[in-house]
């Protein structure tokens, strides 16, 4: 992937791979046999198609971060570092019948299960035509199998929990996944929503996306023990993944789903990953001081699209080919925030932020309907 000095973190900027690390790679995808079938029967398409995905996710980002320089946005918050979480995940499962509850660092979710990118470059724009009607940045389409993200963190656990029973009780063949950060994991609703899940055998996956720290302390303050373990507290089977690796998460998704189609869900996916940034664009110079430069320095080396880039090349696929699909991420990122920029103006109306698709009790609230 061409490097951007101005919008990549100083690790990436001049990336090479490590040999050691490219092995590890490769060698992470076979350890498991189960992991190493499900790898091993993906067509080039397929394997491209997840290239495409992750360069669409950092390409995004790399977007809003110019969006905040220019000061179209005042900031944003991205997953760069963490693509592989996201996109791995997500193309183990069927957008047509399945469910998804991302946090807002899994944006890739939302355009790998049919929403357009130009929505979700409005849905920061906050117009009048973005998916929520310009409410806030956190959009979602429930015919698209997208449960918008929630800023409280693990307040998505026992939605999706519920999503999951529905379900059940309709013997609908579907299944849902969610993300859950390292800080989630400390939260009541959290505990409630996975204890529903196991109690219930709901067909339900929990990615456990440990990055580290949560907003800004570490994961080693906020908690004590493992998160490897963490799952098995409520009896939900679980693996340790290699976050920075999207065909291992891709395998270990692969694997959970199936369980919960045949019944024997809910399962649990510890990923390991990094976030090379800030909570936000806003306080990247606190994160950054949060953390020895080792840290950076040592995660940077595992940047998931550059060791993908590698592993692809060893299966035989040309860096021209991998270029022409860059390229062509690039154009489509370009034209989706060209588009999405030319709705600027179309802001919604003051009265449609106040009860306008508000319900109660199952019906609409009109604006004459309000409390008084």
């Amino acid at each position: 992937m061409k490097r951007n000095p101005a919008f990549d973190p100083p690790e990436y900027r001049d990336w090479t791979p490590d040999p050691r690390l490219v092995e590890e790679f490769l060698e992470r995808t076979v350890r498991d046999p189960k992991i190493e079938a499900a790898v091993h029967e993906l067509s080039a398409h397929f394997l491209l198609a997840l290239y495409r995905d992750l360069l669409r996710n950092r390409l995004f980002d790399r977007a809003l971060r110019r969006w905040v320089r220019v000061g179209t946005i005042s900031k944003a918050w991205l997953g760069t570092g963490e693509e592989a979480v996201t996109v791995g995940c997500v193309a183990a499962l069927d957008p047509s019948r399945d469910v998804v509850t991302p946090m807002i660092r899994n944006a890739g979710a939302l355009y790998m299960m049919g929403i357009a990118l130009a929505e979700m470059f409005r849905g920061y724009l906050a117009t009048a035509d973005s998916p929520n009607g310009g409410r806030d940045l956190h959009i979602g389409s429930l015919e698209r199998g997208v449960i918008q993200p929630i800023s409280h963190m693990g307040a998505n656990v026992p939605i999706v929990a519920g999503a999951a029973l529905a379900f059940r009780l309709r013997g609908e063949d579907r299944v849902a996944l969610t993300w859950i950060g390292d800080g989630a994991t400390r939260t009541g609703e959290c505990h409630e929503g996975m204890n529903l899940a196991a109690v219930q055998n709901l067909p339900v996956v929990f990615v456990i996306q440990n990055n580290q720290v949560a907003l800004g302390t570490p994961v080693s303050r906020h908690g004590v023990g493992e998160l490897s373990g963490w799952p098995a507290m409520y009896g939900i089977p679980s693996r340790t993944c290699d976050g920075n690796n999207v065909l291992e998460m891709y395998g270990a998704a692969r694997l959970a789903v199936d369980h919960c189609r045949h019944g024997r869900g809910p399962r649990a996916i510890v990923a390991e990953t990094f976030r090379m940034g800030g909570h936000a664009t806003d306080d990247e110079r606190e994160a950054r001081e949060l953390f020895a430069a080792e840290t950076f320095s040592r995660w940077g080396k595992r940047d998931p699209i550059g060791l993908y880039e590698e592993y692809l090349v060893g299966r035989g696929i040309s860096r021209a080919t991998l270029q022409e699909v860059e390229r062509g991420a690039v154009t489509e990122m370009e034209a989706a925030a060209r588009d999405a920029l030319g709705s600027r103006s179309n802001l919604p109306a003051a009265e449609a932020a106040r009860f306008e698709g508000v319900s109660r009790g199952g019906t609409l609230v009109s604006l004459d309907d309000r409390p008084r």
